[in-house]
């Protein structure tokens, strides 16, 4: 193999390394919910990610401005209210449905941004993927509940995406470890008032610092490597496959089977982010 080739395999393999830890992190979480819900799940992942990413970057030695401390906190908010609409989501319905539903949060930032028609090639097949995932479908039902908290995540992770960007001219690592902070300072109280004292409970701690670090301190980390040396359309592309790791870790994991309806309708939405980040990378 040339240097190269190797210089492109490796990045791509921590990125899906990172997809793997991040889905299995999020089957694993699952099996939480019974112990502190969703919301204690939710406060132990953001929670102990901050003290883990602040122990790694040490961002008090970046100095901010008052318009990076402002998108650093919007930032964060909406990161945690994702975290926390998708753990929602993930209690009610398959992990790869709720995973492709929220990718069109993305999708839908990629694609308002062009102008192009062939871009409406790759909406219509989000859309009609997101369709067949719908609730009035009678061949494979799902929760309703779910799917709105499913969307609602995919709204959080696009506004997620727009200040992010706006707190991109700090490093890295010290603006998500800051994002996380500002996350944590949300999501922990709401899971403290719902789990309660079973929030410090050992066995919730030690799985919640499970869930920690396959489902943010790692993924994260192998993101920040694999982005220094890939393209961003090859890591966009990458990405995109997501929901169907996902589906794969519920099967595998939780025992969660998805109809045939639903697999085609993540197929569908894999191929539109996956096009849609190769579009966006090339302009």
């Amino acid at each position: 193999m040339s240097a190269a080739q190797n210089n492109s395999l490796l990045p791509a393999l921590a990125v899906a390394a990172g997809l793997i830890a991040q889905n299995i992190g999020a089957a694993f979480a699952k099996h939480l919910f019974p112990l502190v819900g969703s919301e204690g799940v939710t406060a132990l992942r953001v929670g102990l990610s901050a003290g883990i990413l602040f122990a790694a970057y040490r961002p008090w030695r970046t100095r901010l401005t008052r318009s990076d401390a402002l998108n650093l906190v919007i930032y964060g908010l909406m990161l945690g209210c994702m975290n926390l609409l998708i753990y929602r989501a993930f209690a009610l319905i398959p992990i790869g449905v709720a995973v492709a539903i929220e990718v069109t949060g993305p999708i839908a930032v990629v694609l308002l941004a062009s102008r192009r028609a062939r871009d409406f090639l790759w909406a219509g097949c989000a859309i009609a993927g997101l369709a067949l995932l719908l609730p009035i479908s009678s061949s494979a039902p799902l929760d309703p509940r779910g799917v709105a908290w499913a969307v609602g995540a995919a709204f959080c992770w696009a506004m997620y995406i727009v200040f992010g960007k706006r707190a991109s001219t700090l490093a890295g690592g010290p603006a998500v470890a800051w994002g996380m902070l500002a996350a944590a300072m949300f999501t922990v109280p709401v899971g403290a008032a719902s789990a309660g004292a079973a929030l410090l409970s050992p066995a919730a701690l030690l799985g919640g610092l499970a869930v920690a670090v396959l489902s943010s301190a790692l993924p994260y980390s192998l993101e920040m490597m694999a982005l220094a040396r890939l393209p961003r359309r090859v890591f966009g592309i990458l990405v995109s496959s997501a929901p169907a790791i996902g589906a794969l870790a519920g099967f595998l994991v939780l025992g969660e089977r998805l109809a045939g309806l639903q697999w085609l309708a993540i197929a569908l939405i894999v191929l539109a982010a996956g096009a849609s980040a190769a579009n966006a990378s090339s302009d």
